[in-house]
C-alpha cells in the first residue's frame, strides 16, 4: 500500500482491518515526510483480501494498492533477539548456531548476547526454534518487506527515467483543469491538482534529514501487546488523537506465545511522551510501555533496494554492497535487488551511493530497538559526557 501523506494514515488503514475484524500477521511501515509505504500481511480468503484491497484503495492519498501474494518476490524481515547466556560452553555453542545462520552480534554482556538475523520467514523461524534451546529473553521483529523479482515493479508509473521498466501510469490518474471538454461535474483549481499524483514513486530512505532540526526528541517506545485484532488501531488512535506524528513503526511477535512488540518512534518533549504512555498504559490490551530513549539500546532497520545494474556494472555494485555488509537477493538482466541492516545514516549513505545506478524501488522496515544491556552506546555517551580530573 502506497500512500503518499504520512499525517493519520497508519490509523486509518489499521481501521479498514480491525472493522473487518481482519488480523494482521505482519506489517512493515517506511514512513517519511511525504509518502509511505505500507507491506501487510493478513490471512484471508481471496474475497475477503480482495475486499480488503477495494476498501483500501478508496482511503484520501492512496497511491496504489497491490496484491503480490502470487507473484514472484524477494521477502525479507529483521529479527533482534537476546538470550541469557553467561560465558561458557553454551555461549560458545550459541555463537557456531549464529554463524551458520549468519546472525550478527550487536551487543555483548556478561550475561547476556543479543543478536540481529535478517531473512525469509522459514529462516528466522528456525533461528527462533534454535535459540529456544537456551532461552530467548527478549525478541522484536519487524514485519516483512517484499520486492518483485526481475525487472517487474511493484506499480507501473508513467517516470521517464526509467521508460525501459515502467510501463504508464494505470492508476489514480490526475483530475482534469477546469474547462477540459472532459471536466467532471466536478470544478478542480489549479492549486488542487497537486498531491499524491506529484509524489515520486520512490521511498526515501530515512524518514527526514530535518527531523531532528525542530527542537523535539524523537522517542523510542516498545509497546507489549495482547495478539488480538483491531490492537494496532487502538494503539495508533491515542497517537492520532493528539496530533502526534509517527516517525517509524515495527510490528511483530514476542518472544511469549499471543503476544505482539510494537516499536514506535515518536518525536515530542518529556512531558508529552510520558501523557502518551500513561494512555497508553490504559488499554486493555496493553501489557507494557518502555521509553528507550534515555536508555543505552541498540536498534536496526532492514532496507531492500532495486537498482538499475547492467552485466559490466555488477562487480562495481558488489564491492560496493561489500563495503556496506550487505547482500545481493535477486539479479535481473538489466536490475538487482540488494539487502542492507543498519540505522537510518547507513541507509541514506548506502542509497545515495546508488543513485549513479538509477534507483528503481525502496521497501524498508521501520526501526527495531531494545536496551543493551552492556550499558553503552554512542548516543548515551554523547548525552552523559563524563568530566574526568587527569
Amino acid at each position: 500500500v502506497f500512500v503518499a501523506d504520512e499525517a493519520g494514515l497508519i490509523n486509518r488503514v489499521a481501521g479498514v482491518f480491525a472493522r473487518r475484524g481482519s488480523n494482521i500477521e505482519s506489517l512493515a511501515v517506511g514512513l517519511t515526510k511525504d509518502k509511505a509505504l505500507f507491506t501487510i500481511v493478513v490471512t484471508g480468503t481471496e474475497q475477503t483480501v480482495a475486499n480488503l484491497v477495494q476498501q483500501l484503495s478508496k482511503l484520501v492519498k492512496v497511491r496504489y494498492v497491490e496484491d503480490i501474494s502470487h507473484a514472484n518476490r524477494v521477502e525479507r524481515e529483521l529479527v533482534l533477539a537476546k538470550l541469557r547466556v553467561p560465558a561458557g560452553a553454551a555461549r560458545t555453542e550459541l555463537l557456531q548456531l549464529a554463524n551458520i545462520f549468519r546472525a550478527r552480534v550487536v551487543d555483548v554482556s556478561d550475561r547476556t548476547l543479543c543478536f540481529a538475523l535478517s531473512g525469509d520467514a522459514g529462516k528466522i523461524a528456525a533461528f527462533q526454534k534454535i535459540l529456544s534451546k537456551f532461552g530467548i529473553f527478549e525478541l522484536l521483529r519487524t514485519g516483512r518487506v517484499a520486492l518483485k523479482r526481475g525487472e517487474s515493479l511493484l506499480e507501473p508509473s508513467g517516470t521517464e527515467s526509467n521508460p525501459h521498466l515502467l510501463a504508464s501510469h494505470a492508476h489514480n490518474p490526475a483530475p482534469l483543469a477546469h474547462g477540459h471538454k472532459e471536466t467532471d461535474v466536478y470544478e478542480v483549481d489549479e492549486k488542487d491538482l497537486a498531491g499524491v499524483w506529484e509524489v515520486d514513486n520512490i521511498l526515501d530512505p530515512m524518514y527526514s534529514e530535518e527531523s531532528a532540526r525542530k527542537g523535539y526528541v524523537a522517542h523510542t517506545l516498545n509497546i507489549e501487546v495482547t495478539d488480538v485484532p483491531g490492537v494496532l488501531n487502538l494503539v495508533s488512535m491515542v497517537f492520532s488523537r493528539r496530533g502526534y506524528n509517527i516517525q517509524s513503526l515495527a510490528v511483530g511477535n514476542s518472544e511469549r506465545e499471543g503476544m505482539s512488540r510494537i516499536c514506535m518512534v515518536v518525536p515530542g518533549n518529556g512531558q508529552g511522551i510520558q501523557a502518551l504512555i500513561n494512555q497508553l498504559n490504559k488499554l486493555v490490551y496493553v501489557r507494557n510501555v518502555t521509553d528507550l530513549t534515555e536508555l543505552p539500546f541498540v536498534n536496526r532497520e532492514l532496507l531492500l533496494v532495486k537498482v538499475k545494474c547492467s552485466s559490466s556494472q555488477r562487480g562495481e555494485l558488489r564491492d560496493l554492497v561489500s563495503i556496506f555488509r550487505g547482500n545481493i537477493v535477486d539479479m535481473g538482466g538489466s536490475t538487482a535487488i540488494v539487502e542492507v541492516v543498519g540505522k537510518e545514516e547507513k541507509l541514506k549513505a548506502f542509497t545515495d551511493l546508488l543513485e549513479p545506478f538509477g534507483v528503481l524501488e525502496v521497501a524498508r522496515t521501520g526501526r527495531v530497538a531494545m536496551e543493551r544491556d552492556s550499558g553503552v552506546n554512542v548516543e548515551f555517551l554523547e548525552r552523559h559526557t563524563i568530566n574526568r580530573v587527569y
